[in-house]
């Protein structure tokens, strides 16, 4: 794919007035609310990963509408000091898959919560364990179009739903330091973190990479690649039902979740992907932090490959990654030494 975007120079001052509803801080106010009226971890056992250095759980929290969710616990074995903790969520149509598959986290010295999501898992992967109960009447039969006729039905609701009461899942369990929990994605993924990171106040970091649902309105008009492929074909039948849709999307929209956080950030994007259209991920970075009156001293950052389509930059981004948050981990570690002291 050659690039088909608009050229860096623009990207890099594109900020679009992205639409928002006027309840959209009340709408999730409510919907986080009325989910923490359940304990969050259901279960917790270990699980056998057929690994020496890294130990593994099988953890079951509660997450929209106490719903039991999935994940994997993982951490790097033989340490017991509180470590930070990194919730990393999957790409659309993965599941969490088997428990040695993901190690990148625990074998730099994290702690790993690895979330499953819901009625996913049958397209990539090793497949997910984790199915979505709720009927969605109004709207298509994939995941981005189920419910998307109504917000209090749209499937993304309860997503994002659960990968808020996964960081707080992750706060609840052994060997975890509360104060440093991070949020970490690809595609999917990447746009859970980023709602993560709008809602979550006090996130230590957000490492956000091709992120989706971000600018979806934009996103709709320019690509036909799945997933925002799959909106596309629905309203293409459902000719009547734009209107809808498009205020249905305006409550999930990433934009909205970028504006509010404030944690670090560090983003990635690759200019040739027409999955995550670059203005649409340069609309969030733009506007990250941007709610709060005081962008400036907010950190973000976002690494550009310019050759690359979805994948970003793929093992050198994911090295990136890792510097840049082992740099603030540490910096945290040594602040947290001094104030004892």
């Amino acid at each position: 794919m050659a690039q088909f975007d608009l050229p860096l120079e623009q990207l890099e001052r594109y900020s679009p007035a992205v639409p928002e509803p006027a309840d959209f801080d009340a709408f999730w106010q409510r919907t986080v609310k009325d989910a923490r009226n359940s304990p969050v971890i259901l279960e917790l056992r270990e699980a056998h990963n057929g690994l020496r250095l890294v130990d593994c759980w099988d953890v079951t929290f509660a997450g929209f509408g106490a719903d039991p969710i999935r994940a994997w616990y993982s951490r790097p074995a033989g340490i017991e000091a509180p470590l930070p903790a990194v919730v990393e969520y999957v790409g659309y149509g993965r599941g969490r898959g088997l428990p040695h598959e993901r190690l990148t986290w625990p074998a730099a010295g994290y702690a790993h919560l690895l979330m499953d999501c819901r009625g996913q898992g049958d397209q990539y992967g090793a497949g997910g364990q984790t199915p979505d109960p709720h009927p969605s009447p109004h709207g298509g039969h994939w995941p981005i179009t189920r419910g998307i006729l109504e917000p209090e039905d749209y499937y993304y609701r309860r997503l994002i739903t659960d990968a808020v009461r996964a960081v707080e899942a992750v706060r609840s369990l052994p060997g975890v330091d509360p104060a440093r929990v991070v949020a970490a994605g690809n595609s999917q993924g990447g746009g859970l973190a980023l709602a993560v990171a709008g809602l979550v106040p006090d996130l230590s970091a957000l490492l956000c990479t091709a992120p989706l649902l971000c600018h979806i309105q934009r996103a709709i008009q320019i690509t036909d690649a799945a997933p925002y492929g799959e909106i596309v074909n629905y309203l293409a039948v459902r000719r009547d039902a734009e209107d809808a849709v498009r205020r249905t999307l305006s409550y999930v929209d990433a934009v909205a979740f970028a504006r509010r956080a404030h944690a670090p950030a560090h983003f990635g994007v690759g200019l040739r992907d027409n999955v995550c259209p670059p203005s649409t991920v340069f609309a969030a970075y733009n506007q990250y932090g941007a709610a709060g009156g005081n962008q400036a001293g907010v950190e973000r950052t976002i690494e550009v490959y310019p050759f690359n389509h979805h994948e970003g930059g793929d093992a050198v981004q994911v090295r990136r990654q890792l510097e840049w948050l082992n740099a603030r981990t540490h910096a945290a570690r040594r602040q947290a030494g001094a104030a004892r002291s």
